[in-house]
Parts: structure tokens; C-alpha cells; sequence
């Protein structure tokens, strides 16, 4: 299962939603939650998804100018960078990558040296598709300011269960971090994709992952064809999520809806109590789907890069990479992470 609220109930800090955030993200539940009657969401999602097909459609020497390869493509555009299960390139997605809150999160060059996936500039095409800037911070901000609460919440649900001190609840956590990180995400038509792919498979448009921050909030994809808004030309297209029990669930939620997603680090955070799922995207099939394109933003919200970890017994992520009962930062974790999933740095 996975819940749902209005933003009028989250709003409310003496409200008790612990049975709301259990049946999201507690142990049985599909790690998702969704957020309903945000005021002003609905428009700034549609401003911003609509610049998707712009932006992936600018000449391929602007989109040079816009890559990072020093913080492994995690700043400005990136297109066939990251790896699919495979292990081959992913063609399928062109991602534009930016923390909606800083735009020069430090000037201390060995950090930036250090964490270059967190600490580096945002890179803005501010000559080629200046709107985009705008569009991106504002849906941004508000995904981050309305998650803030969705994890004040979840630090009562939690605190109910085990010891939180009172600087290290995810709210607080989330609030003083200089790491969130938005990806306005453009999913391209088959035809255009430039490589072949199962139109059968689950995760023909996204493979399977879990993401490695604290809390993603995630828009409603928008579906369009010549850059049109069109409905979904397939209802078996889009989100998926695989439980504890390995079913394989489909999640739908409205346009108007913010749906947030646990990550890898609040299960890591609160001991398991708070749990992460995998989970991938469906692209549409049949005749209707051609030349149909998917535009989708997240917001990952994630500690500062300096924040301690703690990896307990009873969380087993990553296990190949980090020892059980070990302490990182969450910069060196996500530097550990993104060796695995892109190319090394030269």
C-alpha cells in the first residue's frame, strides 16, 4: 500500500500521521507517499516539464557546453552517461541535473575536489533556454519546503520507535544540507532512442534502482508527442515499485499530486524503520506509442555531504561496497555509489 495526505493535514505539526507514514513507508509499505492540494504545484509542474523537449532538442554543441564530466555528468545535461542494468550506456533518458537552492553550494576548492557530484556549480543554459533556470528553482523550492514536513512527520513516526537526538531527525537533517539535487528527466521517443530495447520489460524506460538519498519528491510524468501534451497512450506505461514480498506494483497519482519517495539513507537513518524500494518506469507500447516522449522532474533531498552515517547490522545495503556497523559521510557514500553506476573519473 502507500498513503496519501492533503497538504492541509501536513501543514499541521500537533496532527498525528504516524499511521499515515507506517502505511507509506513502514515496513510493508511501498516506500511512496503522496502529497495532494499543494497550493500553486499544478503550474509550476507544467512550466517546468513542458522546457524538457526544448532542452533535449538543442544543437548538440550547446548541450556539450552544458556537461560536467568532472562530477560525473551530475551537474547540467547528461545523455548516456549513467548505465543501464546492463551495464551498457543509457540512451533512453536525457537527465539536466541542478541544486535548486545553491547554485554555488562552496568555494572551498578541496571539497568541490572531493565531493564534485555535490559541491560543484550549477550549470544554467542561460543564452539557449533562460527560462529554464526560473522554472527549475521554483518547482524545486516548493518540493523541498513541503518534503521538509513530510520528514518532520516521519521523525515523529520514527521517534515512537527508536532514540532520535534532537540534530539528527531527517527533518533537521534535510534543513541545514547544501546537497539537494533536482533532475528534470526526458525520456525519448523509441524511434529516437538510437539503440534497442524489450518493449516487454518492466523497466523499458527506466531500469531498476533505489534511490540512495533520504527522501525524493517526484511529479506526475507528463506524456506528449511533438512536444504536445497528450494522455498516456497506454495504461500498463509508467511507475512501478517491488515490495518486500517481491510483487511488483503499479503506482498512479494525479498531476496535482507530489508523490515522495523513501530513500536509501533514511532507511539507513532511522534503523529500517523507514524503507526504501526499488522501482522503475514503463515505457508505452503499441502503435499509439510512437513518437510519444515522457517529461518527469524529482527533487533529491539528501544530507550535507559532511553528515555522518551510521550503517546498522539490520539494514543490509550495499554490502559489497560498505561494512556493516561502518560510519561514512554521505558524500563518501554517494562517491562510492557513483563509481558504480558511471564512468570512473579519468
Amino acid at each position: 500500500m502507500f498513503g496519501s495526505l492533503e497538504n492541509g493535514a501536513l501543514d499541521d505539526k500537533n496532527a498525528d500521521l504516524s499511521m499515515k507514514i507506517e502505511e507509506g513507508f513502514g515496513p510493508n509499505g511501498l516506500g511512496i507517499l503522496t502529497i495532494a492540494d499543494v497550493p500553486g504545484f499544478s503550474l509550476l509542474r507544467q512550466n517546468l516539464l513542458r522546457l524538457s523537449p526544448r532542452l533535449a532538442s538543442l544543437p548538440e554543441e550547446v548541450k556539450k557546453e552544458l556537461e560536467d564530466p568532472n562530477s560525473r555528468y551530475n551537474f547540467g545535461w547528461s545523455h548516456g552517461k549513467e548505465k543501464l542494468e546492463s551495464g551498457k550506456p543509457d540512451m533512453l533518458k536525457g537527465s539536466f541535473y541542478a541544486n535548486p537552492i545553491l547554485d554555488i553550494p562552496t568555494t572551498e576548492a578541496p571539497l568541490i575536489q572531493r565531493y564534485p557530484s555535490y559541491c560543484g556549480p550549477n550549470i544554467w543554459p542561460k543564452h539557449a533556454l533562460p527560462e529554464l533556470e526560473v522554472a527549475f528553482k521554483a518547482l524545486g523550492k516548493l518540493i523541498l519546503d513541503v518534503g521538509s514536513m513530510v520528514a518532520y512527520h516521519c521523525d515523529q513516526y520514527v521517534s515512537r520507535l527508536m532514540k532520535i537526538k534532537e540534530d539528527e531527525g531527517l527533518e533537521k537533517i534535510l534543513l541545514r544540507s547544501r546537497c539537494h539535487k533536482g533532475r528534470l528527466l526526458y525520456y525519448f521517443p523509441a524511434e529516437k532512442s538510437n539503440c534497442s530495447r524489450d518493449g516487454d520489460s518492466m523497466s523499458s524506460w527506466c531500469g531498476w534502482h533505489t534511490d540512495h538519498g533520504s527522501l525524493t519528491g517526484l511529479t506526475c510524468g507528463m506524456f506528449m508527442r511533438d512536444a504536445v501534451e497528450i494522455p498516456c497512450p497506454d495504461s500498463a506505461a509508467g511507475l512501478y515499485i517491488k515490495t518486500r514480498t517481491d510483487q511488483i506494483v503499479k503506482v498512479v497519482f494525479g498531476e496535482d499530486e507530489i508523490a515522495y519517495q523513501i530513500g536509501e539513507t533514511a532507511e539507513i537513518l532511522s534503523r529500517g524503520y523507514l524503507c526504501a524500494t526499488p522501482h522503475c518506469v514503463r515505457a508505452p507500447k503499441g502503435e499509439e506509442a510512437s513518437g510519444v516522449e515522457r517529461s518527469t522532474f524529482a527533487l533529491f533531498m539528501q544530507p550535507d555531504w559532511d553528515e555522518k552515517l551510521n550503517f546498522p547490522e539490520e539494514v543490509h545495503i550495499h554490502q559489497e561496497l560498505i561494512p556493516s556497523n561502518c560510519a561514512l559521510t554521505f558524500g563518501e557514500y554517494s562517491e562510492k555509489l557513483l563509481d558504480k553506476y558511471y564512468h570512473l573519473k579519468n
